[in-house]
C-alpha cells in the first residue's frame, strides 16, 4: 500500500526531478510531467485533486492498454485521457516496489537521454529510493 508521500519520496530521488507547486503533487523532469495527482472532474462540480490516485506517463497507447487490461485493480482511465499516454494508478492498491518501478519508468520516458544515462550510472541510486 502506497500513498502520496511515497510518490514524493520516489520521484524526488530521481535525478533532476522537481516538484512544482500544486494542490496535490506534480513532478517534472526537463519541464515534462511524469507523475502527478489526479485532477478528477465531475459534471457540475469543481475539479477535485485526488492524492490517492497518481497519473503516470506511459510509453504509448499499447502500453497503456496493456496496463489497463492486465491490471484493472491498479490502473484506470477516463475519457478525458483518451489519446494520451497516461494512466491513473490507485495508490492504495500498489506496493512500494511496483510504485518505484512505475515512477522510474515514467521518469525515463520523459527525461532527456543524458539524464537517463546519469540514472543508469548512479552508484547507490537504488538504495536511496527503496521503500
Amino acid at each position: 500500500m502506497a500513498d502520496a508521500d511515497d510518490v514524493r519520496r520516489l520521484a524526488l530521488a530521481l535525478p533532476h526531478a522537481v516538484e512544482i507547486d500544486s494542490e496535490g503533487f506534480d513532478f517534472r523532469v526537463a519541464d515534462k510531467g511524469f507523475v502527478w495527482s489526479y485532477p478528477e472532474r465531475r459534471p457540475g462540480k469543481p475539479r477535485r485533486i485526488r492524492t490517492d490516485v497518481a497519473v503516470l506517463f506511459v510509453g504509448d497507447e499499447a502500453e497503456k492498454q496493456a496496463l489497463l487490461l492486465g491490471e484493472p485493480d491498479l490502473f484506470f482511465t477516463t475519457p478525458g485521457y483518451d489519446g494520451f499516454p497516461l494512466v491513473m494508478l490507485r495508490l492504495a492498491e500498489v506496493d512500494l516496489v511496483r510504485l518505484r518501478e512505475l515512477v522510474t519508468d515514467a521518469w525515463r520516458m520523459r527525461a532527456p537521454a543524458a539524464l537517463v544515462d546519469d540514472l543508469d550510472d548512479a552508484d547507490g541510486w537504488s538504495s536511496n529510493v527503496r521503500g
